[in-house]
């Protein structure tokens, strides 16, 4: 929030919508007491709902309907609306935003999610573009949404090497605690089963086992974060994996790393891995599915198999293979990673 630009206009949340984020019987109790009956009845079919669906994705698509009638819709006309994120955002954007042009944002691998597709396809119809974030995602959605193949647009994450590199500068202090040569390794990510941290516990547990001198932080925080904190302590890691929760400049963090990490079991195109690679880091990533669209493998970072066995032994090439880390480094050095241009993309669609 601190990095909002003054020029934007935050807009409050109203005041049911803070009932609602109440815990459920301290929820119902005020609305009952304000006399909002059907608002109660939608927070307790919230609450029941959520114990019941089949995955987290569905749960929040099916929900809409009882978070919906919180959220008042937007007084304003606006040229342009965006749904920034798939689910949700698209949601608001559709039934609570008045505005000229429609566009929902879809930053993942569709498929992937577990979502149900008709739910979608009524949203979806209402938009004027769809907006995802690799072609790899873009012909999911054209394969799963086929009669809006004319709506999906490819836009890449945009990030600014300069602005990236200016900000990795901020902190010169040692933020680890290396001790001697220990290698530092980097994951960051929400906690949240997409982005299998568990593998990451996994694997740091066989390099420990194998005598090397390393510790792995993860920055990030979600709802994972008692269960892994359990598979630390379990795995006997304490002193060697760290979660250290969110920050809001990671950037001097990647800088000081050695090798940066992703485990996901699926991403759509992962800033975190453009921002190591602006800051040249040596990479390994698992193999899902638009893996090939950030790594050449072998050239500027590696793509291992998605369990712990694989990614300790990229991560171990790394570390006895000197020549071959030198070699990621230069080769990232001498790319330009900017997206800045991508801008235009999006000024295309809302002209």
């Amino acid at each position: 929030m601190d990095l909002i630009p003054k020029e934007v206009n935050v807009l409050p949340l109203p005041e049911q919508y803070h009932l609602f984020m109440l815990p459920m019987l301290s929820s119902i109790q005020r609305l009952v007491f304000k006399g909002k009956l059907p608002l109660a009845y939608n927070r307790m079919m919230f609450s029941l709902k959520n114990r019941y669906a089949q995955n987290e994705s569905i749960r929040e698509q099916y929900n809409w309907r009882y978070l919906a009638r919180f959220l008042e819709p937007i007084a304003k006309q606006y040229d342009t609306a965006i749904g920034f994120l798939e689910k949700t955002s698209t949601y608001f954007c559709v039934e609570k935003v008045k505005a000229d042009k429609k566009i929902g944002w879809i930053h993942i691998d569709y498929d992937k999610l577990g979502m149900d597709p008709n739910f979608d396809k009524h949203y979806f119809d209402q938009l004027d573009y769809i907006v995802t974030v690799s072609e790899e995602c873009s012909s999911i959605l054209k394969k799963r949404f086929p009669e809006q193949v004319h709506k999906i647009n490819v836009i890449h994450n945009i990030v600014s090497p300069s602005m990236i590199e200016r900000m990795a500068e901020k902190e010169q202090d040692d933020l680890f605690g290396r001790k001697g040569e220990e290698v530092v390794i980097l994951s960051i990510g929400r906690l949240h089963h997409q982005k299998a941290f568990e593998l990451a516990i996994e694997a740091c547990s066989k390099l420990v086992d194998r005598g090397y001198k390393i510790q792995w932080n993860i920055i990030g925080d979600g709802d994972e974060k008692q269960r892994l904190t359990a598979l630390i302590q379990s795995h006997g890691l304490t002193e060697y994996f760290r979660l250290l929760g969110l920050k809001s400049n990671p950037y001097p963090y990647i800088k000081q790393a050695d090798i940066y990490v992703q485990t996901s079991k699926f991403e759509g195109k992962s800033i975190a891995i453009d921002e190591a690679k602006i800051l040249n880091k040596p990479i390994v990533i698992t193999r899902f599915s638009t893996a090939k669209d950030q790594i050449n493998d072998g050239v500027d970072g590696l793509i291992v198999d998605m369990d712990g066995q694989s990614i300790a032994a990229g991560i171990e090439r790394l570390i006895k293979d000197i020549e071959l880390r030198n070699k990621m480094v230069d080769e990232l050095s001498q790319v330009d990673l900017g997206t800045e241009d991508e801008i235009h993309k999006l000024y295309s669609l809302i002209e």
